[in-house]
């Protein structure tokens, strides 16, 4: 059996990769496909994340052992399978490529295609440029952490006229008592 992943960025607008894997591939394999395809240095940190119900992050698939102490399964990609948490088509993926802005990819195992194999994976598409791997500091902090936009921060955050008494906190509730 042979699946059919489409790879998309939120970042690169014209960017996308067809990859086709054997589905007994592991998903280090389809990791450095990606790392491959993308021209990205394969001793950086990734992630791949199953999701449910849409975008929803369920289960994650980590680039190393990280041994964690949880009731939840863990799954390292060398040694995971994809067959083993992939059975549906339509399913999505999350490839998380930078950890520390937390930039990733968005994968859609298209079409499950039966009664073939495939010895290595193969970029049957590759349209774009892929965003850049990682983002220089000055790049990480301009940007909003609820919206992943870059120029962020004002001018006037930054600037050397800025004082404390320009804050005003009056109607904010400060207590000491329980958030929740």
């Amino acid at each position: 059996m042979v699946y059919r992943f489409i790879i998309i960025s939120n970042e690169v607008e014209d960017f996308m990769r067809e990859i086709k894997i054997d589905a007994g591939a592991t998903f280090f394999d389809l990791h450095q496909a990606i790392v491959d395809t993308c021209g990205y240095d394969s001793s950086e940190m990734a992630s791949f994340t199953i999701c449910e119900n849409g975008w929803e992050k369920a289960q994650e698939i980590t680039l190393f052992d990280m041994d964690t102490q949880s009731d939840q399964d863990s799954y390292v990609m060398d040694s995971t399978k994809l067959n083993e948490l992939l059975i549906d088509e339509k399913q999505h993926l999350l490839y998380t490529f930078d950890m520390l802005a937390e930039r990733m990819f968005f994968i859609e195992l298209s079409e499950i295609i039966s009664g073939k194999h495939l010895d290595k994976p193969v970029v049957s598409r590759s349209q774009g440029n892929p965003p850049q791997q990682k983002m220089d500091f000055d790049d990480l902090m301009a940007m909003n952490p609820v919206t992943g936009d870059s120029d962020f921060i004002d001018d006037d955050m930054t600037s050397d006229e800025f004082n404390d008494e320009d804050l005003d906190i009056s109607g904010l509730d400060i207590s000491d008592g329980e958030p929740f």
